[in-house]
């Protein structure tokens, strides 16, 4: 059995295995995930690509890919595939909080589903973002061409087909992701 470790330790954990891709459950359980099929990696990198790029533009905040872990308000260390912060969160971390797994949960998340991944786990999973202050987010099932949004205070919206954007009103001013460029990765 291994013994639960602090955030610290957690941490160095992560830092000393950089090859495993490892997260945190609140309840401090470690578990380990699969890396990504190339398809799948390719459809998160062009969901944090059109991310990053409407960041650019806005300069509203920062963008996040897949490598970056946030320690939850429930206690969990999350790494969404792509997440955003808005620069009133972002300016409230100090920098020794931002070389780490900053205690604080990104305003937007995206989740895209490997062939390894389980849908039902993929949903709870949004779920406790949206317990801990997600403002949006979008779960992307690529192979099945179904999305689905999750706004804080609503029940979650599936979406079928991907020769449509997603909104990332109000949470994104102007922000679309183009559903069609995933589309032709598969």
């Amino acid at each position: 059995m291994v013994a639960r470790l602090t955030d610290d330790e957690f941490f160095q954990l992560c830092q000393d295995n950089p090859t495993l891709n490892l997260e945190r459950t609140a309840q401090h359980d470690i578990m380990f995930r699969s890396p990504a099929g190339s398809d799948s990696s390719a459809s998160s990198g062009e969901g944090y690509g059109q991310l990053w790029l409407w960041n650019r533009q806005t300069k509203l905040g920062q963008t996040y890919e897949s490598s970056a872990g946030f320690t939850l308000p429930n206690g969990a260390v999350r790494s969404p595939d792509a997440a955003w912060l808005s620069n009133a969160q972002f300016d409230q971390l100090t920098a020794e909080q931002r070389r780490k797994f900053p205690p604080v949960c990104p305003e937007f998340v995206l989740e895209v589903k490997s062939p390894s991944d389980r849908l039902k786990d993929l949903q709870a999973k949004m779920e406790e973002y949206l317990a801990n202050g997600v403002q949006l987010g979008f779960l992307l099932d690529v192979e099945a061409e179904m999305a689905y949004i999750y706004r804080a205070g609503q029940p979650a919206e599936t979406v079928t087909g991907y020769e449509q954007e997603l909104s990332g009103e109000p949470v994104l001013p102007g922000f679309r992701l183009d559903l069609r460029p995933l589309r032709r990765l598969r």
